[in-house]
């Protein structure tokens, strides 16, 4: 903690290391409050780095240094020093073996960052810095070893796993018992992991490609060995799916996954060792939603791809971030496309990058996808980072096509192999592998913001040519002013009247990638007897806004007929774009409000349409949310757009209350329970109809909610009645019905976290004293931060509505947990402030409470490097 400015760190100043470690031999002695940790490390002068003897500098943070020695002579001050950021030894030889060690806090540690404890197991986290708060170290992507580890445990933690192959184990002569584990592949020491704990296990084994046995095996409490199995078939099909797809084969004897309740991330991709938050590898029927069974294949998936994609070739600085993140993030997504619904899976993705990513590019923190600079690194593991580098990866997968960047992807691995690399790295043998030039491309990594194409287009009737002028702009982010043309893939279908897909080119292809790589571009298309209707940026080929005049009638033509899924969805949240914006403005006008009947009549539409994907009408039906709202507006006047939502929901419940109903029923057949597609497509569908019903607070509809409240047998159906009746029930029974949940689940963490969060997100008035009151309920753990995510993070993030109420109270509330928590966990706390950061975009009077609110914290000193850097930037 520190009241002084950090540091910022620029990309221009990256330097080699001075030294190299080439073996690291780690000794773990585990205790609660005093484990000792003992480190050999084989280090040798950087020959890239020249021939002097510069002091070698080992990072280190919270560590009790015991002893420093170098070939077995123990070294004293003033031969090394110990300074703020770590240590600093005198060096007089080029090669040598130096050994430290030192004691740690893994109980205090609520940083939950290095080796701490959850529950009672030993657990690490090191990505991005936190192997520095294991022992000292050159704790830096592109330092990378081979590592042996050596752990030593009283015997009430039977297990002990860490990186590799397992080479020994046995018992000590005081009656602890040990296991060393050696990783035969270099990696960087933000790669390492220990877990040490009393754990039960699944195990099967998969077959590679090669013929070669895989021990597959997934750890977790006793109380949870129960709902592994999902896991256990995710990871099987993803290491199925990167053989056929890229052709990448897992390489250790060995691979292991660990569920641990309390950690900052997802998961963490460490060799051969994965540790997962509980949340995102625990599953049963009963106990996970459909959309957790998702977010669980998808998350199994992203951090096996890393084998490759991150660990084999990892990156050379952390300003390079994307070229693992980005890049494997695309890869899940096609993995989850493939197993799922790839058209929904499409939407969900870009929901999340419209009305969150764009968000960031718009922001104080806007940054491009290869950051120029930092203060702490932890801030930039952003949607930017991820969301947005996979769209760039998109990119250059259309840009080339599948065999192009496939091949391009092999040559990366090839060439790049047990190396730390570069983003132009990864670009440089795309190009080489397809003999093009993308010098142009490369801006999307070095230019922040959301670019913006403005299309209009004309029609020759005599010479039958269509035409579209595309001109491209980039708004200025803080960073930066000035914006360079990008090369940018727009996928265009055009529709004749009929709404069939005209022919483009003399290939006969109704698709076709426009590449834009000028201000200003005309594209012309002959051979039309009449005007088309233009389908712009299909499968959301770049991440831009496209501004084109569509009119109200031909975005429900396009809702009808487009034969792209994902614009025959985008039409209709344009459509309630507009029907949303026109409310808000005759409700800050005073005038009466009256939805459109051209919007209710598509919707009928499109729920009575039994050749679409139930999926697919379920994202269509659900109106945007007020986050989506605020995003695509100029200035947020958030009281308008509750007002509008609410009105616009109600009313489409009401109108269509009897095809809501009917499809309810239709859908509403017992049977088990199975997380496949088409079952999740139609529970999507029906609890979708189910909240509608629920909007109109209708008798007979709250008493249909409550019959599948008491009747559910999956989790699916069991929260979504459960959330309706908490928005939109009789107080009393919501009341009763939280209880009874609670009861029956109290002893499930991942289910009192979903129960948590459906409390902590109701719009309903009072809401921020019911979660006061949850802050203080034995289910609640300011430590865990699954639960701080739930309760604040659930009320900052999803509440819309609470959280811009205007008298602030909501701003104030999340800056004193923002204080409170940067304090024990900065990671959590830094992320938890961004609600609050663009306070510049909206309406006056929130505008004046945001801001005061950051001030608070700011105010507060003694913050933390990660919360500093976002509040400050966000107050400039």
């Amino acid at each position: 903690m520190q009241d002084a400015q950090p540091k910022t760190i620029y990309l221009k100043d990256y330097q080699v290391p001075d030294y190299l470690v080439d073996n690291t031999d780690l000794h773990f002695e585990l205790e609660p409050k005093a484990t000792l940790v003992k480190s050999q490390l084989k280090i040798r002068r950087n020959p890239e780095a020249g021939k002097d003897l510069p002091p070698l500098l080992l990072d280190g943070i919270d560590l009790e240094l015991l002893s420093v020695a170098i070939d077995g002579s123990i070294l004293s001050q003033p031969t090394y020093q110990v300074t703020p950021q770590g240590l600093s030894i005198s060096v007089e030889k080029p090669e040598f073996l130096l050994e430290i060690h030192n004691r740690i806090n893994p109980e205090d540690n609520t940083s939950l960052e290095g080796l701490y404890l959850s529950n009672d197991m030993y657990c690490t986290q090191c990505e991005a810095e936190g192997f520095r708060k294991i022992t000292f170290y050159p704790d830096r992507p592109d330092v990378m070893s081979k590592f042996t580890t050596t752990i030593v445990s009283p015997k009430d933690h039977p297990v002990l796993l860490s990186n590799g192959n397992q080479i020994d184990s046995g018992y000590c002569e005081d009656g602890r018992h040990f296991a060393t584990w050696e990783d035969p592949f270099v990696k960087p020491a933000y790669l390492f992991a220990l877990v040490a704990g009393d754990l039960q296990h699944v195990e099967d084994t998969f077959t590679t490609g090669s013929g070669r046995e895989v021990k597959l095996q997934i750890f977790t409490e006793p109380k949870n060995i129960g709902k592994c199995d999902h896991a256990m078939r995710s990871l099987k099909k993803a290491m199925r799916w990167d053989e056929e797809m890229y052709g990448r084969e897992y390489d250790l004897d060995i691979f292991m996954v660990v569920a641990v309740d309390h950690f900052n991330m997802g998961a963490m991709e460490n060799k051969g060792l994965n540790i997962f938050n509980s949340a995102c590898v625990l599953a049963s029927p009963e106990t996970a939603t459909d959309s957790a069974f998702q977010r669980i294949e998808s998350i199994v998936g992203h951090e096996y791809f890393h084998n490759w994609s991150g660990n084999r070739v990892t990156c050379r600085d952390w300003f390079q971030l994307s070229l693992k993140e980005g890049f494997t993030v695309f890869r899940d997504a096609e993995f989850s496309a493939d197993m799922n619904s790839r058209a929904v899976k499409r939407i969900e993705d870009v929901s999340l990058l419209r009305t969150n990513q764009f968000a960031e590019d718009a922001g104080p923190m806007a940054h491009p996808v290869r950051p120029d600079s930092y203060m702490e690194i932890s801030n930039f593991y952003t949607l930017t980072v991820y969301e947005k580098g996979a769209e760039v990866v998109r990119m250059l997968h259309t840009l080339l096509g599948p065999e192009g960047f496939r091949k391009g992807s092999d040559l990366y691995f090839e060439r790049h192999d047990g190396c730390a690399v570069t983003c132009d790295d990864f670009i440089v043998a795309m190009e080489d592998a397809n003999q093009i030039n993308l010098t142009q491309f490369r801006h999307w990594y070095s230019q922040a913001g959301t670019p913006v194409l403005d299309v209009t287009d004309d029609f020759d009737q005599a010479k039958g040519v269509y035409s579209l002028k595309i001109s491209q702009s980039c708004p200025s982010t803080t960073d930066q002013k000035d914006k360079l043309p990008l090369h940018i893939p727009v996928k265009i279908g055009l529709l004749d009247q009929s709404g069939n897909d005209c022919v483009l080119n003399s290939k006969g292809n109704t698709e076709e990638v426009l590449e834009i790589t000028k201000s200003d571009q005309v594209f012309e298309f002959s051979g039309f007897q009449e005007k088309p209707l233009p389908s712009l940026l299909r499968d959301f080929s770049a991440p831009v806004r496209v501004r084109y005049p569509y009119t109200e009638k031909q975005l429900i033509f396009l809702m009808r007929h487009d034969s792209d899924t994902f614009n025959r969805w985008d039409a209709s949240q344009r459509l309630a774009f507009l029907a949303l914006s026109k409310l808000q403005k005759d409700y800050r006008n005073g005038r009466a409000l009256q939805l459109q009947p051209e919007l209710v009549e598509a919707y009928r539409d499109v729920l009575s349409n039994t050749a679409l994907d139930p999926a697919l009408v379920a994202e269509i039906l659900r109106l945007p949310s007020e986050q989506s709202i605020a995003e695509m507006s100029d200035l947020i006047d958030a009281e308008a757009i509750v007002v509008a939502r609410e009105f616009a929901y109600k009313s489409l419940a009401e109108a269509l209350f009897p095809e809501l109903w009917a499809k309810y029923s239709e859908l509403n057949a017992q049977k088990p329970y199975d997380p496949n597609a088409k079952d999740i497509a139609e529970r999507s569908l029906k609890n979708t109809c189910l909240t509608y019903l629920a909007a109109t607070e209708k008798f007979e509809a709250l008493e249909l909610v409550q019959k599948q409240f008491e009747a559910a047998e999956n989790m699916t159906d069991s929260a979504a009645s459960l959330s309706a009746l908490i928005n939109y029930g009789d107080m009393q029974k919501s009341d009763s019905a939280i209880q009874d949940f609670y009861q029956h689940w109290k002893g499930d963490t991942q289910v009192v976290e979903l129960w948590l969060g459906l409390q902590s997100s109701s719009a309903r008035n009072g809401t921020l004293n019911k979660i006061k009151d949850l802050m203080g309920h034995p289910a609640f753990e300011v430590r865990n931060p699954n639960k701080v995510r739930a309760v604040i993070g659930g009320f900052a993030n999803r509440n819309f509505k609470q959280f811009h109420k205007e008298d602030g109270s909501g701003f104030r509330f999340v800056a004193e947990q923002v204080i409170l928590l940067d304090k024990l966990n900065p990671q959590i706390a830094a992320r938890l402030v961004v609600p609050i950061t663009r306070w510049k975009k909206y309406s006056k009077n929130l505008s004046e409470k945001m801001k005061a609110a950051l001030q608070h914290v700011l105010d507060a000193g003694e913050l933390s490097p990660d919360v500093f850097e976002v509040v400050s930037k966000s107050l400039k």
